[in-house]
Formats: structure tokens, sequence, C-alpha cells
């Protein structure tokens, strides 16, 4: 159920938890979770109102905005109750590392160089490999392939995409799977980094072949 504002969340059932409901969070992009936490009527408010996610501490007996002291805020999407309206999942977008230990979110593993997509769905690797394409395009790292591509510009790429485009097609053609995966590998990550130089987002990619599907299904 969707909750969009204070007059819907006065209809939750603060009371299962003592005016406490848990909240999990998730990236709206590539559905990661992110960290889970508590909110109570007053926290939820403050999230509607300033649109960066508000918890109530229990350690704290207070208020805390995400982010609020190390700047890694999580801005509000949107939020979700569950069939019993006793748990939210909010959809957030994070300005930075989620957990505190500086990891992506706070079910990655241990070490605060884990990937992001350790907890990720397999498909959202594709969200995570773009994340690090505008990483590499931000700081240009010396040796890096993708720096490389970048500086030679958006011709040069979308000729090597084209090239891969015809090697995955000959791979194809040949019926040789594994160069089939190696190609189409290769394709998609040239692909992103097109993307990359024309600053498209693989979002607006998504919601496209969305419209699209939209489009078929009411035919």
């Amino acid at each position: 159920m969707l909750i969009s504002n204070s007059r819907e969340a006065a209809g939750l059932a603060w009371d299962a938890g003592s005016g406490l409901l848990p909240a999990i969070v998730q990236d709206p992009f590539d559905g990661r979770v992110l960290m889970q936490a508590y909110m109570n009527r007053e926290a939820l408010e403050q999230t509607f109102s300033s649109g960066e996610v508000t918890f109530w501490s229990r350690s704290r007996n207070a208020l805390w905005t995400k982010g609020e002291t190390s700047g890694n805020y999580l801005t509000l999407d949107t939020v979700h109750a569950d069939c019993d309206l006793d748990s939210l999942l909010i959809l957030a977008v994070p300005t930075g590392p989620t957990c505190h230990r500086e990891t992506a979110t706070c079910f990655d593993a241990d070490s605060a160089a884990a990937p992001a997509f350790v907890v990720a769905p397999r498909l959202a690797f594709l969200a995570e490999l773009e994340r690090l394409v505008a990483q590499r395009d931000r700081d240009r790292p010396e040796g890096s392939y993708t720096t490389s591509l970048l500086q030679e510009g958006t011709r040069r790429i979308a000729q090597k995409l084209g090239e891969e485009g015809v090697e995955t097609a000959l791979a194809a053609a040949a019926g040789d799977d594994e160069e089939l995966c190696n190609e189409s590998a290769d394709l998609l990550f040239h692909l992103l980094v097109l993307l990359r130089s024309r600053n498209v987002s693989l979002d607006r990619v998504i919601d496209e072949l969305k419209e699209r599907h939209g489009k078929r299904r009411s035919c």
C-alpha cells in the first residue's frame, strides 16, 4: 500500500509496535536493500516534509535523519506499508555509503571494499557497473581502459560499440555460445560507456523499454 502523506500515515498500525514500526530502506534503481531501522509517526511526518529519510533512534531516544552527521542522506522516493500496516518499505536514493562502515549497504560483507552488488539481484550488477563507469568519468584514473575511452570521446566509443555489435552477431551466427557470452559482455560494457559519454542514464533506457512494453500490452 502506497503511503503518500501524513494523513494516510495516520492509518498505520502504530500501536502494534508501541508506536514504532520497522522500516526497510531499498534503492529504487537497482533494488539493493540498504538498511533497516524504526520510525514513529513524527519520523515519518518529518520524512515527508523534508524529503530526507528520518528515523526514531531507540538508543538516543530521539529523531535521527540519516546523513545529518555523515552527509550520506537517503532522499525519499516512496513509502509503502505491508498488508498488515505494521511495517514500512522505504524507497530512497542514497547520496553515499549507507552503512556507518562506509559500505554501500548495511548488509554488505564486512570489508569496506565489498562490492555494492553483494546483496543485489544479479541483473542489478548492470546498475553497479553504470555507477563504476560514472566514477571513472569523474576521477579519470590513469591506466583505466574506461578513462581512455571517455577521453577519446563519443565518436570513438560509438565506433567501438559498433565493432562489438558486429563481433557479437558473428559469434551468434557461428554458434559459439562461449564467444557469444564474451562478446555480449563487451557489448553491454561499451554501451554503458557510450551512454555515460552522452549523459544518458540506464534508468532512462529502461523507462523507454517499459513504455514500449506498456503500449504493446494495450494493443
